[in-house]
């Protein structure tokens, strides 16, 4: 078990905000082209701007690029997910692309390339004390969840790949995540929960949470209706989510 603490940290942060730096110079043409995608399609603004919570509980606010419309019911009540998620959001979260504001807040070091993601304000006081390990790490773009079923997977199985990658940390296995998340990309899988557009909230665990022990085979994502509901952004399942395995290995699958 390696923690982040001290040079390995100091390194961490450095090879982030180097890698980020880079990506948002080499990859401004794709993020300018983005831009316009968003413009033409979802119209403004581009950008969509939350507060979420990072290391330790600090809010910070996260950018990405936005995916839904900002419909309304007659009484000014957010329509579900499903209506306002369009062609263009779908293809830009099945792309991944909506995802690349986020190197700016790696560069600002709210967040980090690996880590678990960040999730809603809403959802700290529902963590048990284990799920709310994950916020002893910086979130990432991507994680060990998103490269072992991501949004397929249920709301414990996610939070108990969270806290393993907290304890396990290292180095080799950031590059691992890193890989992996290459080919999840490519192979567009574990994009949204069976049957949902994105993930139903998080609501809370009646289920008594214990640490993940190293997993001894990778999870599959889930091709058949989940009997209790799951959720969210790159991101929440809801209460009631059955228990899961234990954390797998990732086998050389890939977000």
């Amino acid at each position: 078990m390696q923690r982040q603490s001290g040079a390995g940290l100091f390194l961490k942060r450095c090879f982030d905000r180097l890698a980020a730096g880079a990506g948002l110079l080499c990859l401004s043409p794709l993020l300018a082209l983005t831009g316009l995608f968003v413009r033409a399609t979802l119209g403004s603004p581009v950008l969509f701007r939350q507060v979420r919570p990072g290391l330790g509980g600090r809010l910070f606010t996260v950018f990405k690029f936005r995916t839904m419309l900002e419909a309304t019911d007659a009484d000014g009540n957010a329509l579900p997910d499903e209506q306002r998620l369009t062609w263009a959001g779908r293809l830009l979260r099945s792309t991944s692309l909506d995802e690349l504001p986020q190197l700016w807040n790696v560069l600002r070091g709210d967040m980090s390339l690996v880590g678990p993601r960040p999730l809603l304000v809403e959802y700290l006081p529902r963590y048990s004390p284990e799920q709310a390990r994950r916020h002893d790490v910086l979130p990432g773009i991507t994680g060990w969840a998103q490269v072992n079923g991501r949004n397929a997977l249920s709301w414990d199985e996610r939070f108990r790949l969270d806290v393993w990658y907290v304890d396990h940390w290292s180095p080799a296995l950031d590059a691992k995540v890193l890989a992996l998340t290459l080919l999840r990309v490519v192979q567009r899988q574990g994009i949204s929960f069976v049957s949902e557009a994105t993930m139903n909230k998080f609501l809370g665990s009646d289920a008594p949470a214990r640490p993940a022990p190293v997993p001894a085979a990778p999870v599959v994502p889930r091709r058949e209706a989940a009997a209790s509901p799951v959720s969210s952004p790159y991101d929440g399942p809801g209460a009631g989510a059955r228990a899961a395995p234990p954390p797998p290995l990732a086998s050389g699958r890939g977000g």
